[in-house]
């Protein structure tokens, strides 16, 4: 396994992963690797499949242009984008990297495919360049799920390496569930332990911690900002936000003297509200952490927001990282042996894994067992299996933002099931990810977020005829 936990958890922005941060990530990259630019008189974008149907709702076309002005997910402004878009498209010119000037129109020089897909990823683009003696210079690029891109001819190789060591220098290297369970039980060391020693082959553990730290810190804040924000998410859906009111609400009830209607369930409603308050941010474009995906970005964080406050751990700090060092490796399994892209195998592999990583961190965290931890995430992917991706309109908002509160609670049920058993049981986390993996193959495209079958058409349809 070649991937980092800071290759799972990478800070960026909303709406989506796979729509907004890899095109903008692929953007730049293939002008940096086109470099000089001084002869440049062109530049052209194409859009294909996935990236084509829902590009607009996943503010493809905005991440594509801010990518070519040289912006990156994790340093642009959220507040600064429509200001720079404006500008630019009053301008009819980008500054490429944010030096070189040329002529750039949408329609023109950003197109979308709708009817058309590239042979190796439902999410597909090609960009060219044409030069002053009018030559041209293009591109492929796929966008694989979770921010990640590959070239054309490497969409079905393994991930990237971001910062770690080849496989061969991993101390425990493994490309499923089954190796690193047995590396556990050769050496006695757990799955966060065994993941912070493959990390410190390239990072000390001063930084490894400040690296999650920082994650931590930014999902916190992204909480906090969607629990504090009414109003209407942009897209044309006339969406409200709720997270905001219904916090309002909770904490009003619970600062109240008469404790009288509270009920059971109120700490997990505390958790639903939230993942929804992150995704509510995403929705809106705001600064979010891809845990793994940016379209299932609310549920890591309201669960380590849970065990956090409501488990009162006596070291959370280190529990925390426990826990992202843990989620991570659940997500790396899912992402090398099936997918995290919703438009190659559905909504199963963005919330289904965020739940299984979700439920697996906890564990960790609470000191449960390498069978309790596997049996945990085994539990969140297999109620999960099947899931479509069929956003309404296009948008990263129905119905994503309640399925990450869905996503969350069950995450905790999965933890708690998991650690009142032994790490016994029936199916095993190795046969649901490749039963996940087949399931996603077997789906019609239409459920694999190109807003062509489900939700997507069924409630717009109805709207319509009442119309």
């Amino acid at each position: 396994m070649d991937m980092s936990v800071f290759d799972l958890f990478k800070i960026g922005i909303g709406p989506s992963s796979s729509h907004t941060v890899g095109p903008m990530v692929a953007a730049r990259r293939f002008l940096l690797d086109s470099a000089p630019l001084d002869d440049v008189t062109g530049v052209t974008a194409e859009l294909y499949g996935s990236l084509a149907l829902t590009g607009v709702g996943h503010a493809t076309d905005k991440a594509v242009i801010l990518g070519l002005m040289g912006e990156t997910p994790q340093d642009v402004v959220p507040t600064s984008v429509d200001v720079q878009l404006a500008q630019a498209e009053q301008a009819g010119e980008l500054r490429l990297l944010g030096t070189h000037k040329v002529p750039f129109k949408r329609g023109i020089n950003l197109v979308f495919h709708m009817a058309e897909s590239l042979a190796e990823h439902p999410n597909g683009m090609r960009f060219t360049l044409t030069r002053t003696d009018g030559s041209t210079f293009s591109k492929v690029y796929y966008s694989v799920g979770g921010g990640f891109i590959k070239e054309e001819g490497e969409a079905h190789q393994a991930a990237p390496t971001v910062g770690s060591a080849p496989a061969a220098e991993i101390p425990f290297a493994f490309d499923t569930m089954d190796q690193l369970l047995a590396h556990g039980e050769r050496t006695g060391l757990t799955i966060p332990q065994m993941l912070r020693t493959n990390e410190n082959v390239k990072r000390t553990d001063e930084e490894v911690n400040a690296g999650i730290d920082k994650i931590w810190h930014v999902m916190r804040d992204c909480i906090a900002h969607g629990l504090d924000m009414p109003g209407q998410l942009p897209g044309g859906l006339n969406v409200k936000r709720r997270a905001a009111n219904l916090w309002k609400q909770a904490s009003d009830a619970k600062a109240s003297d008469n404790r009288a209607n509270d009920l059971p369930h109120d700490a997990l409603h505390q958790v639903s509200l939230y993942a929804m308050a992150v995704n509510e941010e995403n929705a809106a474009g705001g600064r979010v952490v891809t845990a793994p995906t940016n379209g299932a970005a609310g549920i890591i964080p309201a669960v380590l927001r849970y065990y956090a406050e409501d488990c009162k751990p006596s070291d959370p700090v280190t529990g925390v990282r426990s826990f992202m060092l843990t989620a991570a490796a659940i997500g790396m399994l899912c992402k090398r042996n099936a997918s995290i892209s919703g438009a190659e195998i559905g909504c199963q592999g963005e919330v289904g894994v965020a739940c299984a990583m979700a439920a697996a961190g906890l564990v960790a965290a609470l000191g449960g067992t390498n069978a309790q931890i596997e049996n945990a995430a085994e539990i969140g992917i297999e109620h999960h299996l099947g899931m479509t991706c069929d956003p309404i309109g296009g948008l990263v908002q129905i119905p994503c933002i309640e399925r990450n509160g869905m996503g969350a609670v069950k995450a905790i049920t999965a933890a708690s099931l998991a650690l009142k058993g032994d790490g016994t049981h029936f199916v095993s986390l190795d046969e649901v990810i490749e039963t996940m993996r087949q399931t996603g193959a077997d789906m019609q495209a239409k459920y694999k977020e190109t807003s062509l079958g489900g939700l997507a058409i069924h409630v717009i349809t109805v709207n319509h005829a009442a119309c």
